[in-house]
């Protein structure tokens, strides 16, 4: 999510919400999806039977432990970016493309009423998501499904999601990074989802890693793990149904089984979007799949 924007690049975005340029990507949002040559879009895979949909838990009180399992994460960290960057860009395109057609045409996406997603940071290398921006915010108002952005509150890992209804909302911060500004045009406080009267359907996330089970390994901030679980909690306490947490992830983010070390802080998601499909990984993504 941390992305150095130039000062032009993020002036292009903002400035035409007709032929938006999301995060200094050379292509526009009106773009039509490039088919894969060698991965299909529409398969639908299962997880195998016997994978858990629960989060590996540690014992937080033995600092060895809790070393080992960051130091495995530093690891892999150092693994999926030094690969990322060596991603071939019209591989790169091509599953941004597949991956984003995949989500557009999901029934749990269609049937959202109310989602939360990221801002994809192209020098980061993640799945970009221009398009499901784009779609969302291009709908009349009466229609336009509610759509919350992270903004970035501090150093401490917190964050907030705020409603834009437009990529106008979206300004660039002391860090250049594009996040929703805390104002409206009229002045008015952007609502916040930890405020909102009725629930989020969907969250869309990032990731450097994924396996089938469902783990996730971020880049090492902790703001979706923290955040989510605040949000988790807000929707128990209103009994409310909890989101979907779909991740995006190309073909090289999805590792093997046991080489993500979690802790009891890091939450699963229930379903990836890889070119190859939909992936379900929890009791909630099978349902909704």
């Amino acid at each position: 999510m941390f992305c150095h924007y130039t000062a032009r690049a993020g002036r292009q975005m903002i400035s035409s919400a007709k032929q938006v340029v999301m995060l200094t990507q050379a292509r526009t949002l009106a773009s039509p999806p490039t088919p894969l040559s060698s991965h299909p879009t529409n398969v639908r895979l299962v997880p195998e039977p016997n994978r858990s949909f629960v989060t590996m838990t540690t014992n937080n009180d033995d600092p060895h432990e809790v070393d080992a399992i960051f130091q495995r994460k530093h690891s892999l960290r150092s693994k999926l970016r030094k690969d990322l960057k060596n991603m071939d860009p019209i591989r790169r395109s091509e599953e941004d493309n597949a991956i984003q057609s995949i989500v557009l045409e999901a029934p749990w996406f269609k049937a959202s009423k109310s989602l939360c997603a990221y801002i994809s940071c192209a020098a980061l290398r993640e799945v970009d998501t221009s398009r499901i921006v784009s779609q969302v915010l291009s709908k009349p108002t009466q229609e336009q499904k509610k759509l919350y952005v992270p903004r970035v509150e501090d150093r401490n890992s917190n964050m907030r999601m705020l409603k834009i209804s437009s990529v106008d909302d979206l300004i660039i911060n002391s860090m250049n990074i594009l996040e929703p500004s805390l104002v409206d045009c009229d002045g008015k406080q952007r609502e916040d989802v930890m405020e909102a009267s009725n629930p989020v359907d969907l969250f869309i996330l990032p990731g450097l890693a994924f396996d089938r089970s469902g783990r996730r390994l971020g880049r090492s901030g902790g703001y979706y793990d923290l955040f989510l679980k605040k949000y988790q909690e807000l929707a128990k306490q209103r009994k409310w149904k909890q989101p979907l947490l779909v991740a995006l992830s190309y073909s090289l983010q999805i590792v093997d089984e046991g080489a993500i070390a979690v802790t009891s802080n890091d939450i699963s998601v229930d379903a990836l979007v890889s070119p190859a499909g939909f992936i379900p990984m929890s009791p909630a993504a099978l349902d909704r799949g």
